[in-house]
């Protein structure tokens, strides 16, 4: 009897402490989706949208001409660039500029192994939070998981394209410049490291796109689960 009733209280503390966390996840209980399909849902959800994201910085003048995250001159050396158009150096500083963002749409399709090993690793409890939280919680949750990963693949291909498409040669040519002008503060920015933090900040912008695309456009959930997981759950 005793052993019955210990169980009966468990039994019931369980299912006051599952609906507790229901409540709290804010997860919709309608008997139409399993945790399963929720999180089967979110992981394709995350896989289209990095997917896309790669796919449209990594064509031709992804980065180039795309304003928002075309890459500029190193912002912390802005008085470099202010000098050296004063002097004249339009062309050479048009052409550094432009070079820079192509080595990113080279080296940006390296993202896809990071994040789609990021998804595998997804837990329920990082589902759940993503698929409950803000429009860029899943961008937010990539950057925290996969931000030095990506450092890592990056930066040894921009630095080799920088090298092939000799940008390193011309950025070379722009800092010894401007470090001849007299009573000037010498230039020693980390080129590579610059355009591949540059990168991986274009890349997180355009997920973020991606990611609220496919909660609030029911055109962009491509596939049958999403349809299903974002019907339920979202607008």
């Amino acid at each position: 009897m005793k052993k019955y009733l210990f169980s009966l209280i468990l039994t019931v503390s369980l299912l006051f402490t599952q609906c507790d966390v229901l409540q709290e996840l804010q997860v919709p209980v309608t008997g139409r989706l399993t945790k399963d399909e929720i999180v089967q849902g979110l992981k394709e959800a995350l896989k289209v949208g990095t997917t896309n994201a790669i796919k449209v910085l990594a064509r031709e003048n992804g980065f180039y001409l795309d304003q928002e995250v075309k890459i500029p001159f190193p912002q912390e050396v802005e008085y470099v660039e202010q000098k050296l158009r004063a002097l004249g150096l339009h062309s050479m500083l048009d052409n550094f500029i432009e070079q820079m963002n192509h080595a990113a749409e080279k080296a940006v399709s390296k993202a896809g192994p990071v994040f789609y090993d990021a998804i595998r690793k997804m837990t329920i409890t990082d589902a759940l939070g993503i698929l409950n939280g803000p429009d860029n919680a899943a961008t937010e949750y990539f950057r925290k998981k996969t931000y030095q990963q990506l450092v890592v693949a990056y930066k040894p291909d921009i630095s080799q394209v920088l090298h092939q498409t000799h940008l390193s040669d011309n950025w070379e040519k722009v800092t010894t410049a401007y470090n001849k002008i007299p009573f000037t503060k010498k230039v020693e920015t980390d080129l590579p490291q610059y355009v591949t933090e540059k990168t991986i900040d274009g890349l997180f912008t355009k997920l973020a796109h991606e990611e609220k695309l496919i909660r609030t456009d029911p055109k962009a959930r491509v596939t049958e689960i999403l349809r299903k997981v974002f019907a339920e759950t979202g607008p």
